[in-house]
């Protein structure tokens, strides 16, 4: 269900958003509030759950991380047994940033960083020991064109 918000709180979750460490008087300038109130609203919005957590966003190719795979996983198991091992699976595994159950002919779309190919590799032979898929097909991003973690609020 959906937070109900106003103007105010759009503007503070927009500049959270943009930079979360900036300090409450900055925020509170900008969205025209005095201190205090930003800062109800904030504890309000973390309580709420619309806040989840502070968090920075790290350079993946700096640190070495430079192929960026779109892995599409097809599976003749939809038992539980087996949702819960991939899903395990994937959550040991810090590679994936990303995992989405769909809806349609790819039953699973992840999204992992690693070094290289020969990286992409490792994880992928470890992946399929440990639970069963019927067709994976590996997309290299050969270029990030935009990526953002802001929503629009």
């Amino acid at each position: 269900m959906a937070v109900q918000l106003d103007d105010i709180d759009r503007r503070i979750l927009k500049e959270l958003q943009l930079d979360a460490s900036q300090s409450l008087e900055d925020i509170a300038k900008k969205v025209a509030a005095s201190k205090t109130p930003v800062w109800n609203r904030i504890k309000k919005l973390r309580k709420l759950g619309v806040i989840k957590n502070h968090t920075v966003i790290l350079d993946a190719d700096k640190l070495g991380l430079e192929a960026c795979f779109f892995v599409l996983v097809r599976t003749s198991e939809h038992e539980k047994e087996w949702q819960n091992n991939f899903l395990n699976a994937l959550l040991e595994r810090n590679e994936v940033l990303e995992a989405h159950r769909l809806a349609g002919d790819i039953d699973y779309i992840l999204k992992v960083r690693v070094t290289n190919a020969k990286a992409y590799d490792i994880f992928y032979q470890a992946l399929i020991s440990e639970v069963k898929i019927f067709n994976v097909t590996a997309l290299l991003s050969m270029e990030e064109i935009k990526s953002t973690h802001q929503l629009p609020v």
